[in-house]
């Protein structure tokens, strides 16, 4: 790989790299896994491969917006954004970072690995606010689709609790 491909695609991420989820701003789109690639080929042009979530997800458009405007912002708005949905995204891709963001907020990720074995998860969440696992599932639909509520039994607190995929 040339310089010139490296170079842009090194300020392509720097790009988007503080851009946050428009429905948890406490984390990156980075973290979350949605960005998947970026691209640059040897002519220079560049494209970022962007996975929702969930095939329907009603945050992919803020997404799409949100990081055209931060290649704007950067001078990079000839960079195309692609939405690929295979192999669709996983609960995996969530950095550990990305995991400490989200239980700081107060949004129980799953364990790495969750994914694999179950759409619904059979163990228990971990409470952001206590660290618990005396937690109860209250409602397969949380804040967002791609959430679930649970209640802590110990400190009496709800939480959103990220589903497995």
């Amino acid at each position: 790989m040339n310089a010139m491909v490296i170079d842009r695609a090194d300020r392509i991420w720097a790009a988007i790299a503080d851009v946050p989820d428009p429905e948890i701003p406490a984390i990156t789109l980075l973290d979350l896994g949605v960005v998947r690639d970026v691209r640059v080929t040897s002519d220079g042009a560049g494209e970022i491969l962007i996975t929702p979530t969930y095939t329907g997800c009603p945050a992919t458009i803020a997404i799409h917006a949100m990081v055209r405007t931060a290649l704007d912002d950067a001078g990079l708005g000839d960079v195309q954004i692609r939405s690929i949905l295979s192999p669709p995204w996983t609960t995996d891709w969530i950095s550990d970072e990305g995991r400490a963001k989200l239980r700081a907020y107060g949004i129980a990720p799953p364990e790495r690995g969750d994914g694999r074995g179950s759409l619904k998860e059979e163990g228990p969440a971990v409470c952001p606010q206590c660290n618990s696992s005396n937690t109860v599932e209250i409602s397969r639909f949380g804040s967002t689709p791609c959430k679930a509520l649970w209640k802590c039994q110990d400190c009496s607190e709800p939480f959103d609790r990220f589903k497995c995929i």
